[in-house]
């Protein structure tokens, strides 16, 4: 089945092109050109991924990306024309997975979007067995389902986020580095820094945590980088 993508610019030479680019690799492809019609397509249509744009009218990308993520964890990547790094921090703030600056070449939306969707479909395993759900204290994991739910509710956590996770619950104790948390997650080629790895772990913690100040489950080790305990 064709992997399905949403294009929202509100530039339609840049969404043509985008559009015509990634139909010629076999991608099924929806166009918005507001905030509000790209909120609306997310409602109704599920899709491997959304390219999205920080400008845009009735909407910003930042505000439908908020929303998004309240009932999806669709993979978004923002597209934003402006350099400045808070800007690509706070897109990642707001749940997204992957930013590109304008002016962008084609070639490389098209690999960060593979990119993804090869990390999307491995994630989603097929063969559920017992294994797939963990406990720890009052959380439980579904790691086929790539569901979290704390004290028996669901949180939404976002890909990027549920990654994290589950890369240090598999290996209690261990500690990654920011670094190599950012290589192993976002990938060798991600041109972001370790920021975004503190950036997700916060945001991580405020999701699954009590106290985030004072965390259950991912622990700092002051100058070295992050592991995951059970202390709940």
């Amino acid at each position: 089945m064709a992997k399905k993508v949403l294009v929202v610019d509100d530039e339609k030479l840049i969404v043509k092109g985008i559009r015509f680019s990634l139909e010629q690799d076999g991608m099924s492809v929806d166009v918005a050109y507001d905030g509000e019609e790209a909120l609306e397509a997310a409602h109704r249509t599920h899709y491997d991924v959304i390219l999205l744009d920080v400008m845009l009218p009735k909407m910003s990308g930042f505000e439908v990306c908020q929303q998004i993520r309240e009932f999806s964890d669709i993979p978004i990547i923002m597209l934003t024309a402006k350099g400045d790094d808070m800007d690509k921090i706070l897109g990642l703030e707001y749940g997204a997975d992957d930013y590109i600056t304008k002016p962008f070449n084609i070639l490389e939306v098209k690999a960060r979007i593979k990119a993804i969707m090869r990390r999307s479909s491995k994630a989603r395993r097929e063969d559920l067995d017992d294994e797939s759900i963990l406990v720890f204290g009052n959380m439980r994991v579904d790691t086929d389902g790539r569901r979290v739910f704390i004290d028996g509710r669901e949180v939404n956590l976002t890909a990027k986020e549920f990654d994290l996770l589950e890369l240090l619950m598999n290996h209690p104790n261990k500690v990654y580095g920011r670094e190599k948390l950012l290589n192993d997650v976002w990938g060798y080629e991600y041109p972001g820094d370790v920021r975004t790895v503190d950036v997700h772990i916060r945001r991580l913690r405020e999701k699954i945590e009590p106290n985030p100040s004072e965390p259950n489950f991912i622990h700092t080790k002051w100058g070295v980088g992050y592991y995951f305990q059970n202390q709940g």
